[in-house]
């Protein structure tokens, strides 16, 4: 099958591979990416953060490639090469220069049959992912954060961390990880993409020459439970050491093919400055919460967040409190803020603002091949490589109107998680 728009093509091989393939030659150098359709979205109770694991896995090694003999191979070369595990997805990509990219096609295509998974390792990746966990766990944000999402979500798997519960990471097996790694790890679940200095058509033929044999797996049952209807608003409070009081309040939000996400994007901007996936963003000192609860010595900090997820996700707003204030004048703050925007208070001036922003931070992230390239997977995982491509016409196409429509469907109270940490010591509240 065979399919292009503004310069990229699509491709599905016999064995269910899809292939997108972008020429760019302003630098002699290449970025591929092999996305899998699994993540911490389709992890059970038991298994949660099972799919970061494996991601570690990946990187100790093949019978081919032993561990630690990629790392000096594509430090040799002269490239970068790295992985990351979401929620609706875990990828792994290297960009190297344009006459080496050979090795990061036979790397990826020898990593997704032949793994090791070597006992040793998995015990001793225990240990570091535990260790990861531990690490966070001195952050309140963490802990806020963890609950912020368990109480939000009590049905679908986007309750739990990326990293995992606990209790998980102590108790799986290698056969576990083993298991999820052939269930997942298969062509007909992968996207596969090359960005850079190439001719198309031997970039498609080393591609079918390596990755064409590669057997077809039986379509992963993906594990998903659909969240039921939130009944009101939910609270939660984290009481434990830290130094200052922390707010973490999110509300339902639409998947990334809702026709509402463009507008709440750009809501994001007015509100706390323009953001993206990856955890990318410019300065927010212009935004509404940062003038109102910043600048007004209420907050040291505000922040929010709308990720393009398969499901319906959450739009977040993430707030310290300065010290000597009471996290209840901070939060009604936020709320007057809130409620200000759904009231109709918007201006074209601030809309013509958020535009400009969101398409100057979507321009830094793809500038290069190996952000296109990674934009490419990831839409093409949950809706198709065209939403990349319309990405900034989407949000041109946003009125005042529309903004505001979906300020009303989604700001809604009784659609809301409100989270609190409380520090049991220090100067907080």
């Amino acid at each position: 099958m065979h399919g292009e728009a503004q310069g990229v093509t699509r491709h599905v091989l016999e064995n269910g591979l899809t292939v997108l393939l972008k020429e760019v030659h302003t630098a002699p150098v290449i970025s591929w990416w092999v996305l899998y359709r699994v993540g911490s979205r389709n992890e059970p109770t038991g298994h949660t953060g099972i799919s970061h694991w494996v991601e570690h896995m990946m990187f100790k090694g093949t019978p081919k490639y032993p561990a630690g003999v990629l790392d000096k191979a594509v430090d040799r070369e002269g490239g970068i090469w790295n992985a990351q595990t979401s929620y609706d997805y875990t990828a792994y990509f290297e960009t190297l220069p344009a006459s080496r990219i050979a090795l990061a096609l036979e790397a990826e295509a020898d990593r997704m049959q032949n793994a090791l998974f070597d006992p040793d390792e998995v015990e001793s990746e225990r240990t570091v992912i535990i260790s990861e966990r531990q690490g966070s766990e001195n952050s309140p944000g963490f802990w806020l954060s963890e609950a912020v999402r368990a109480t939000a979500f009590r049905v679908h798997p986007y309750h739990h961390q990326i990293i995992g519960d606990m209790a998980d990471l102590q108790s799986m097996t290698r056969d576990d990880l083993y298991t999820h790694y052939r269930t997942h790890y298969a062509p007909n679940n992968a996207i596969a993409v090359a960005v850079g200095d190439f001719d198309r058509d031997e970039m498609l033929a080393q591609v079918e020459a390596l990755y064409g044999a590669i057997p077809t797996r039986p379509t992963p049952p993906l594990f998903v439970r659909p969240e039921p209807p939130q009944q009101g608003e939910r609270t939660v409070r984290v009481e434990r050491e830290g130094s200052a009081s922390t707010i973490f309040t999110v509300y339902r939000a639409p998947g990334a093919t809702d026709p509402d996400w463009f507008k709440l994007a750009l809501i994001d901007s007015v509100l706390a400055g323009a953001s993206a996936p990856g955890g990318d963003s410019i300065g927010n000192k212009t935004s509404r919460l940062y003038r109102a609860l910043v600048e007004t010595e209420l907050a040291t900090s505000v922040g929010g967040g709308l990720y393009p997820s398969v499901d319906p996700y959450l739009f977040s707003f993430l707030l310290t409190v300065r010290d000597g204030r009471r996290i209840e004048d901070v939060q009604a703050a936020l709320d007057a803020e809130i409620d200000r925007l759904v009231a109709g208070d918007l201006t074209q001036a601030e809309l013509d603002k958020a535009k400009k922003q969101a398409k100057a931070l979507f321009a830094y992230g793809t500038e290069g091949v190996t952000g296109q390239a990674f934009w490419l997977a990831f839409s093409e995982n949950f809706s198709g490589y065209e939403w990349y491509l319309r990405y900034l016409d989407q949000l041109d196409a946003v009125t005042l109107d529309d903004m505001q429509d979906a300020a009303r469907r989604t700001f809604k109270r009784s659609q809301r998680t409100v989270g609190w940490f409380i520090p049991t010591s220090g100067q907080g509240a």
